[in-house]
């Protein structure tokens, strides 16, 4: 399998989701991955970036969120940072249903661990948030085409 390294840096602004929709599922095609797996990656990339760019920094389109991913190992590490107002309570807001915004399902991280293998949040009071999802890939016999 090949490795590769991807950093992504982009403004909080609600369009760039989109732009991390379609980098996501590029990586997922390249990585020859089933229709059903990249709608995935693409539900979890865009949940934890909305999550950055509304809770995180409030809507405020003058901050900064990354996106970094990593291939290699068989292995997919998606991790999506922001240097917003952090997360009070972890374990709260990995509840399905909770949010602080009434406008929201509060379903973000219940689709990430769903649609992912493993789910690590990190959180400190106004410096930020980390969110890093893995994804293991299968490795596929090399077929002569």
């Amino acid at each position: 399998m090949k490795t590769n390294q991807i950093n992504l840096t982009f403004s909080s602004i609600p369009e760039n989701v989109g732009i991390t929709r379609l980098l996501i599922a590029s990586v997922g095609a390249q990585l020859d991955l089933p229709l059903n797996d990249i709608e995935e990656l693409k539900v979890a990339v865009s949940e934890a970036v909305s999550n950055a760019i509304i809770h995180g920094y409030q809507n405020n389109p003058h901050h900064i969120v990354y996106l970094d991913l990593d291939i290699s190992n068989n292995t997919l590490k998606i991790i999506v940072t922001d240097e917003g107002c952090g997360i009070p309570n972890i374990e709260q807001a990995m509840q399905p249903a909770y949010s602080t915004d009434p406008e929201r399902m509060g379903l973000g991280f219940v689709f990430m661990q769903s649609f992912m293998d493993e789910l690590q949040v990190e959180s400190t009071l106004e410096v930020g948030t980390t969110v890093t999802m893995i994804k293991h890939l299968k490795q596929t016999p090399i077929s002569s085409h």
